[in-house]
């Protein structure tokens, strides 16, 4: 993986919630910083659910998981649109960063330095960084 430059956000999601971290670190040194935490929020708004067709057997969980990818998305899209950020490293569950990638803008995506799929939503910053810098 490459080196992860200062200002680059990291974000490490899975299918109900994603933590934004921003790397402070100078230079070459990865020093992450929590800057949002995102829930899934239930959106009842017809339009609003999951892109694409789901299948009629698809559980309630996995539409959840579904929809919230979206709303990562949005945000994600949204922010790169805004030049919030330069680049990107993705950390999700291999199903989340699935539903993730169709769903980027061509401004996100070029952004994206990296990623990892691995499930790390629950993990503390310290192991994050170990993580990222045993890969680095």
């Amino acid at each position: 993986m490459r080196r992860i430059p200062a200002g680059t956000w990291v974000v490490v999601a899975d299918g109900t919630h994603a933590r934004l971290f921003k790397n402070v670190g100078k230079q070459d040194a990865l020093r992450l910083m929590q800057e949002d935490i995102m829930k899934f929020e239930a959106i009842d708004e017809q339009g609003q659910g999951p892109s694409g067709h789901r299948p009629p057997e698809e559980s309630p969980e996995q539409n959840d998981e579904a929809t919230f990818a979206k709303q990562l998305v949005h945000r994600l899209n949204a922010d790169a649109l805004k030049q919030e950020f330069e680049h990107l490293f993705l950390i999700a569950d291999p199903k989340t960063l699935g539903e993730i990638r169709p769903q980027l803008h061509v401004e996100t995506t070029k952004r994206i330095i990296g990623e990892f799929a691995k499930t790390l939503t629950n993990s503390t910053l310290e192991d994050i960084e170990k993580i990222l810098k045993a890969n680095d």
